[in-house]
């Protein structure tokens, strides 16, 4: 059973841009916390951009000012404008409930989308 559903990687060239999606299941309850990460071959897996639902943002140094996170209720998107090579992995959803960070319990995590920067 998928709870968060990514759509939204592909292959762009350098320059380029895509727009990712993470749809949460209505069976979460209260998420507070969405976000996204990414993992390249060989690499760990780092956060990219999150929000919480006070709206507060946070990002990446690496992605400053090219990538821009929103959220519409149960779905987080990243928009991602100017994308590098070095930007190529598998992207993941993240969402923790408030209940979840109450109890410093596991987060929910999506499948991963691959995304692929390449001329």
């Amino acid at each position: 059973q998928v709870q968060l559903a990514e759509s939204g990687g592909g292959l762009v060239q350098p320059g380029g841009s895509l727009r990712l999606s993470c749809a949460a299941s209505r069976s979460i309850f209260s998420i507070y916390f969405m976000g996204w990460y990414r993992q390249a071959p060989g690499k760990q897996r780092d956060l990219v951009a999150s929000i919480t639902t006070d709206g507060n943002t946070n990002y990446a140094d690496s992605v400053k000012g090219r990538f821009t996170i929103s959220r519409d209720r149960s779905t987080v998107y990243l928009q991602m404008d100017s994308l590098k090579p070095e930007d190529t992995a598998v992207y993941y959803c993240n969402a923790k409930t408030v209940a979840m960070i109450a109890t410093r319990a596991d987060a929910y995590w999506g499948q991963g989308t691959q995304v692929t920067v390449s001329s």
